[in-house]
């Protein structure tokens, strides 16, 4: 399934990569490459620019940070670049760290630069040429699920990660700094959901537990095998890991979760290709998850609540930027829709939660 493998497309207009810039410091960092690089650019991020460059004896993905305003702890490439460089030892699903470029006069901004894991993407469709069986698509869902888990067992001492949290209350704090980005990104046309905000902050309960979360735990930011797509070989975007509750990283999974009978809405932003034959429904990812962890959750629903309102207040701090002015990609033109939506579903699990 080689034709399958994911590859970048053309570089969006005003988001051009200066090659003779990354070229010339890659060098001085004593890395070795042959000729100039063939630039491509990932579409499947909102948040973080990422792009291919192919040079003739290495194969490497540059990050670096969106244009125009943002969060104040958002696109942190410093911060995701030494994550991933303590996690490849003991969680060999991380990329390979090349290096870290913190000098903005290189190309305007702090940027990374790592390995390429060629393989399949399930993004919103299995690409061309990829037909799973009902079981082999049960099958991704449980390897799919099962490294999550992997990464919530990791050692976070044998790692050297015990520094990425704060410790306890990382539940609260989560609601605190959600509803704080909420108000900073919010815009004329996007709901107030003030009761829904009081309500998590009444119920937020205490840490289920702490460990690493990768907290973006979606299907598109996992690499899986070309010669067997039920496999993962790589993880992606760990712009927002940390030390944290893992059913908050699991409430992230299945706000993503757009099941086949889920509404018009849900299918035309689904991201991911959960509608499909044999996938879990967002009950047996939580039952799976649950059972293997010998976890319990008694405070599922303010956790479901707050998984679909952070991922309001994530589309929305990126609706915003298109609403002033900041990018020009066409693609987040009804973000401020979708910010709607969420909140809309968000408030409909607050109000079943309250009888």
């Amino acid at each position: 399934m080689s034709g399958a493998v994911d590859r970048g497309g053309s570089v969006r207009p005003g988001e051009e990569l200066d090659a003779a810039a990354v070229t010339g410091w890659l060098r001085g960092q004593g890395v070795t490459l042959e000729g100039e690089p063939r630039i491509t650019q990932f579409s499947g991020g909102a948040s973080n620019w990422t792009y291919r460059l192919e040079y003739a004896n290495r194969d490497l993905i540059l990050r670096r940070p969106p244009a125009g305003t943002k969060a104040k702890s958002a696109h942190d490439m410093g911060r995701e670049f030494r994550v991933q460089s303590a996690l490849k030892p003991v969680y060999p699903a991380v990329p390979t760290m090349v290096g870290l470029c913190t000098d903005p006069g290189v190309l305007g901004a702090e940027f990374y630069v790592m390995d390429r894991i060629a393989g399949i993407i399930p993004r919103k469709n299995l690409p061309d040429g990829v037909q799973l069986s009902r079981e082999q698509t049960r099958q991704l869902c449980r390897s799919f699920l099962d490294k999550l888990i992997e990464l919530h067992q990791v050692d976070i001492r044998a790692a050297g990660l015990e520094s990425l949290g704060k410790g306890a209350g990382y539940t609260r704090r989560q609601v605190e700094g959600w509803c704080d980005r909420f108000e900073k990104a919010r815009t004329w046309n996007v709901l107030p959901a003030k009761r829904l905000r009081r309500w998590l902050k009444s119920r937020a309960p205490e840490d289920a537990g702490l460990c690493l979360v990768h907290n973006d735990w979606r299907l598109d930011n996992v690499v899986l095998d070309a010669a067997d797509p039920t496999r993962v070989i790589g993880v992606l975007d760990w712009e927002m890991a940390t030390i944290g509750d893992p059913l908050m990283d699991l409430a992230n999974v299945i706000t993503y979760w757009t099941e086949a009978g889920d509404g018009f809405i849900a299918q035309a932003i689904r991201r991911q290709p959960t509608h499909l034959p044999g996938m879990f429904t967002r009950h047996e990812v939580l039952d799976y998850y649950l059972t293997r962890m010998n976890l319990r959750a008694s405070h599922w629903p303010f956790y479901e609540a707050f998984g679909l309102f952070r991922l309001a207040v994530i589309v929305q701090q990126i609706y915003y930027r298109y609403h002033h002015g900041q990018t020009r990609n066409p693609a987040f033109r009804r973000y401020g829709l979708m910010a709607n939506y969420l909140l809309w579903r968000a408030q409909r699990v607050m109000q079943r939660a309250r009888g």
